[in-house]
């Protein structure tokens, strides 16, 4: 088999080297730009000196979607191509040459990564259509999340200095009570002249929010705290009123695009990929998680084993071991879709208080391992990830089982969870950040100590 490496570029040509089983170019560097009768070309100089339906692979990286404009002209040619992560080709390239960077090395490095790791690579399975709109609507449903966190964000920070304690005043932050309050009424001198009796006329309007009224009164008198603290001269409300008023805008018209991104894309076309809908059988996946999961894994029979898939999504701790030592609380690895690994540990976090299974992998991690929540959310949902594996591949809705296998009941389950699997409070207080910070602190300084002792 024949390997064209090819270092992929998102404005400029692509660059690309052709090399035999030994490892030894049979091609000069050849440039190519995302057309068919260029990649064509590629393929055509690939062959020379061999029978024309002669095997090839292409190794790339997946840069942008630039793969995407290479990739299918060359799998419709008939080459088997891989995709490999950026990391380990970096990692190959500091080998080959460690002082010298640039797109002939990389092409170069990229034909050689499947003589130096075949195993770890995985033919690249063009996801349909639908998938892929499916995965673009759960990117662009991410994106839009991200942005309205941040500008909720914005608010609250906003509140905080302008308003000291109007959180514990507003029935709720983001109501629209709130909007309203912010619109109308976000100057403390106003609400003061206006008194408790005008603002009920004014919040009257809303009084189907189902928040009710009674809260005025504080707010009238929050209000004369506020200008106690501040007095006339140091705050701007006016221009805070606008800020914040821009800021309410802006969020729910990201609110709404994202409504409609789910309503006209995501989830139509999870549907169309997973008619059954069995993932959603599975404590702690919604709708969301599932179509994520759907679209991004696709066939799960390609992998042969959860092995494999682990290796894929990447929700695993990476290893170090030399002797008869073994590093422990690694970082996971940065392969796999981001988007899978997010979903499954918010998945996990909600799975663990409803399935025994989990939780028991979850109560062994705090309780026995010594990991801190976070370590032991990930280490649940890696074995979360196996049961989406299973659940695609065998296409079954998941039974909710004990940890001997014994199927039980929702109800039966919070009870086992409840019994046997509940964290107790101090082992949260052994494991978190300022019992850990504390730990190493004194590991640290005991090291300085037996350093300092006199030799001998």
């Amino acid at each position: 088999m024949r390997t064209i490496g090819i270092d992929l570029a998102v404005s400029a040509v692509h660059k690309a080297v052709v090399m035999d089983e030994s490892g030894r170019e049979v091609s000069p560097i050849v440039s190519f730009r995302s057309r068919w009768a260029e990649i064509q070309g590629l393929v055509e100089r690939a062959r020379e000196g061999v029978e024309p339906d002669h095997p090839l692979r292409a190794v790339m990286e997946p840069t942008g979607m630039a793969w995407f404009t290479v990739a299918v002209p060359l799998q419709r040619l008939g080459v088997t191509v891989y995709l490999v992560s950026g990391q380990r080709v970096k990692a190959l390239r500091r080998y080959y040459k460690r002082h010298a960077s640039s797109d002939r090395i990389s092409a170069r490095v990229l034909a050689k990564l499947p003589s130096v790791d075949e195993e770890s690579l995985y033919p690249l399975t063009q996801p349909t259509p639908t998938q892929m709109a499916c995965q673009r609507g759960c990117k662009q449903d991410d994106w839009l999340q991200k942005w309205i966190t941040a500008i909720k964000n914005r608010l609250k920070d906003i509140d905080r200095f302008a308003w000291p304690g109007l959180d514990k005043v507003l029935p709720s932050q983001f109501s629209p009570t709130a909007q309203l309050f912010r619109r109308d009424w976000y100057d403390p001198q106003q609400v003061v002249e206006a008194g408790e009796e005008r603002l009920r006329q004014a919040f009257a309007v809303l009084e189907d929010d189902g928040q009710g009224l009674g809260w005025l009164g504080a707010l009238v008198d929050l209000a004369m705290e506020v200008l106690s603290l501040y007095g006339l001269e140091f705050l701007d409300y006016h221009q805070l009123q606008q800020e914040v008023c821009r800021n309410q805008r802006v969020l729910a018209m990201l609110e709404q695009e994202q409504t409609t991104v789910n309503a006209e894309t995501v989830t139509p076309t999870y549907r169309q990929l997973h008619p059954e809908r069995h993932l959603e059988s599975l404590y702690g996946v919604g709708e969301k998680g599932a179509a994520v999961y759907a679209s991004f894994i696709g066939l799960a029979g390609r992998f042969p084993d959860n092995r494999h898939f682990r290796g894929w999504h990447g929700l695993v701790p990476e290893s170090r071991q030399s002797g008869d030592a073994e590093g422990k609380g690694l970082h996971i690895s940065q392969a796999g879709p981001n988007l899978v690994k997010k979903f499954a540990y918010m998945n996990a976090s909600t799975a663990r208080r409803f399935d025994p299974q989990i939780a028991a992998i979850y109560h062994d991690q705090m309780v026995h391992k010594g990991k801190h929540h976070n370590q032991a959310v990930c280490a649940c949902a890696t074995h979360l990830l196996d049961r989406v594996w299973v659940v695609l591949r065998d296409n079954r809705p998941y039974d909710l089982c004990d940890v001997d296998g014994t199927p039980v009941t929702p109800k039966e389950a919070q009870a086992i969870i409840s019994a046997r699997y509940t964290v107790p409070e101090k082992v949260r207080q052994q494991t978190n950040r300022r019992a850990r910070k504390e730990r190493a602190e004194k590991r640290l300084e005991e090291q300085r100590e037996r350093r300092s002792r006199p030799r001998g």
